[in-house]
């Protein structure tokens, strides 16, 4: 199974990081150890949502799409809704 994900960062709420992973547990961790050079300066980071798909290809495609302009405005019209913003955040993955 190949993960999509969406993640937050409990640190500056406004952003958010997408990605591909097959280990999803291990992914959050490494980013919340900084050993993303994208996400480092943001850590802590939760996850808001993910996808699992059973082609590696699919979900490198919806990855990229959800990377684009369109993709970005489909997130926050469905995972990232303005009344999320006023919700307590977690401190743990």
């Amino acid at each position: 199974m190949t993960y999509v994900y969406l993640i937050e960062s409990t640190y500056k709420a406004s952003e958010h990081y997408v990605g591909v992973t097959t280990d999803l547990k291990q992914r959050i961790s490494d980013h919340n150890q900084g050993r993303s050079r994208h996400t480092c300066k943001f850590k802590p980071w939760y996850l808001v949502a993910y996808l699992g798909f059973a082609d590696p290809r699919t979900a490198h495609a919806f990855e990229s799409y959800l990377k684009t302009g369109s993709g970005k405005a489909f997130l926050s019209r469905h995972f990232l809704p303005k009344a999320h913003m006023t919700l307590p955040r977690p401190h743990h993955v």
